[in-house]
């Protein structure tokens, strides 16, 4: 069937596969008997890759965590889906060194047989990514070590002090609890309790000037949802411009045309109330403008005023 080299990779991959596999499995999924079985573990132990055995008529062979990464043997479909999660780690900015994404690109590359790298390269020449959502800026470049730390806190449940910087350029220090982490939109955020405050805050983590894990533990709120409350504070940004516009519509359709994310919806009688606030408004003028039912903007002026722009701009390109 194999060659014994070739065996030997094929216990390490259905290890890698299943969580555990009884010996008398491995030897007939690998055509030989237990004996040679057993014998191929010994060679895997032996390389340092950490097999545990478990004696007895219902015994079985797993593979538990050790102190360095094992080979990894990947199926076709697998080897597509790590260069795609690659590909989009890097042009989205994620926190990750780019040498580190760089690097697991090639090596995922130099090892693919020719056919499934030519199909690799043709993904990567093929695909590109568009940032702009509404005017939504690039993804902003932050340092990864603060999403590592955050992301352990929220694991943990463990406190973190934070020196932050926030939108006027003030400068502030304080201990924070935080329940999540959520990308939107080009920035990440990360909602929690805030001691300063003794109240729910939600902050971004590229205005993080220092951050570290306090010995002090938390108990989240089991039905507070992150994604939401972060979505209603960026919609309600202190300082920014409030738009109030009404929807002449169904609850129904106003949420088919602006999702969560854009803002609060309020049924009114007939109507729909949308509700944020916003220190650019021309993404918000052209979501109104593609509508298919009647809008009236309450609030503010400039919105107004703006819409009266570009009303007077199509006529003129219409040659009306």
């Amino acid at each position: 069937m194999y060659s014994p080299t070739m065996r030997l990779l094929t216990v390490l991959e259905l290890l890698q596969s299943y969580e555990e596999m009884s010996g008398p499995e491995l030897a007939r999924r690998l055509e030989v008997d237990v004996r040679t079985v057993r014998r191929y573990i010994l060679t895997l132990q032996d390389m340092g890759i950490p097999v545990e055995a478990e004696r007895g008529p219902g015994g079985a062979y797993r593979l538990e965590r050790g102190r360095r990464l094992p080979p990894l043997l990947y199926s076709d479909a697998e080897a597509v889906a790590i260069t795609l999660g690659l590909l989009g780690i890097r042009e989205f900015h994620f926190p990750v060194d780019v040498a580190a994404v760089e690097g697991a690109l090639a090596k995922t590359e130099r090892v693919l047989p020719e056919n499934l790298l030519h199909q690799v390269r043709s993904l990567q020449e093929a695909i590109t990514f568009n940032f702009s959502r509404y005017g939504s800026p690039p993804p902003a470049i932050l340092d990864s070590d603060f999403i590592v730390t955050l992301s352990s806190a929220v694991h943990q449940r463990q406190r973190v002090y934070m020196r932050y910087r926030s939108f006027s350029g003030e400068e502030s220090q304080r201990d924070y609890d935080p329940y999540g982490i959520v990308f939107n939109e080009g920035y990440w955020y990360t909602a929690g309790f805030c001691h300063t405050r003794q109240d729910l805050r939600t902050f971004r983590v590229d205005r993080m000037l220092a951050l570290e894990l306090i010995d002090e533990h938390f108990e989240r709120p089991a039905d507070f949802d992150v994604l939401n409350h972060v979505l209603t504070s960026v919609a309600f940004i202190p300082g920014a411009q409030a738009v109030e516009v009404v929807l002449k519509t169904s609850i129904e359709r106003a949420r088919e045309h602006i999702p969560p994310i854009m803002g609060t919806l309020e049924e009114s009688g007939e109507d729909v109330i949308f509700r944020r606030t916003a220190s650019q408004l021309d993404w918000i003028a052209h979501v109104l403008l593609g509508a298919d039912f009647p809008v009236f903007v309450k609030q503010p002026d400039e919105l107004r005023d703006l819409l009266r722009e570009m009303a007077a701009k199509a006529l003129q390109m219409a040659g009306g």
